[in-house]
């Protein structure tokens, strides 16, 4: 049965700037059941405020509270932990976090989709700091994401280069990471066997999810790719789009 709803953001309810077909409607009748719902992305190229800017102007109605990024998880976990960090984050994203006190060392790195930030230097500063015993913090490991009508390189590569420069492991914050799954989850007052994660990244979004024990649906719109229904092996659906996934979800409400 299925009590809550989280979606993923590109790829399920927009491409580029475009309203996928069918996404408005299937928020609507989310809303108009009275299902809980929560927008989480991985994104880490734009601020919340930007995202929600972005989301109201393709008229989706959606509260600041019912946003959950890999960036808020991020800055979360570094306060709880007292980090002082060395970020390699997009520019759009380094005033969304303190900046690191110079009087103190630095103990941890927190990488993003830095996206033209990630240059050599950049990369060997955060190798030194490692190298140096800060923690290297990741707010998602995925391989790639679909821009406008192509793919492109998201920060999964890069920090698993960090990861092999280093022979060290990253901790994940965003997606897949089972942490973040179950904040999403207790945000919404449900059990994580009773929501439905929905998204189009095999796994990050889905066997990421299926692995901190939600229902998943793998929608074959954004960077879905013939072939990735293939990984699911029975633990979650394929369907055609987000309205399909919500229709699932309420022909099997709680």
């Amino acid at each position: 049965m299925i009590r809550g709803i989280l979606l993923d953001l590109s790829g399920v309810l927009y491409s580029g700037n475009e309203v996928l077909p069918g996404a408005l409607d299937a928020v609507r009748k989310i809303d108009a059941a009275g299902l809980p719902v929560r927008f989480i992305t991985n994104t880490t190229r734009k601020t919340s405020r930007t995202i929600l800017d972005q989301l109201r102007g393709m008229q989706f109605d959606i509260h600041p509270d019912q946003l959950f990024t890999a960036p808020l998880a991020a800055r979360d976990y570094l306060d709880s932990h007292r980090l002082n960090p060395w970020l390699l984050v997009h520019p759009e994203l380094v005033d969304e976090f303190p900046a690191a006190d110079s009087t103190k060392k630095i103990n941890a790195v927190l990488v993003g989709d830095a996206a033209d930030a990630f240059s050599y230097a950049s990369m060997n500063t955060a190798f030194r700091y490692l190298l140096d015993g800060a923690l290297l913090l990741a707010m998602g490991d995925n391989r790639y994401f679909r821009d406008g009508d192509a793919f492109s390189l998201d920060a999964g590569p890069f920090v698993h280069a960090l990861e092999y420069a280093t022979d060290s492991k990253a901790t994940v914050i965003g997606k897949p990471a089972a942490d973040f799954y179950h904040s999403a989850v207790r945000s919404l007052g449900c059990r994580p066997e009773e929501t439905l994660m929905v998204g189009d990244d095999v796994d990050a979004d889905v066997l990421g999810a299926v692995a901190a024990g939600l229902q998943a649906a793998l929608v074959r719109t954004g960077k879905y790719r013939p072939g990735d229904d293939e990984k699911l092996h029975g633990k979650a659906v394929c369907v055609a789009d987000v309205a399909a996934a919500v229709a699932l979800a309420l022909d099997n409400p709680a």
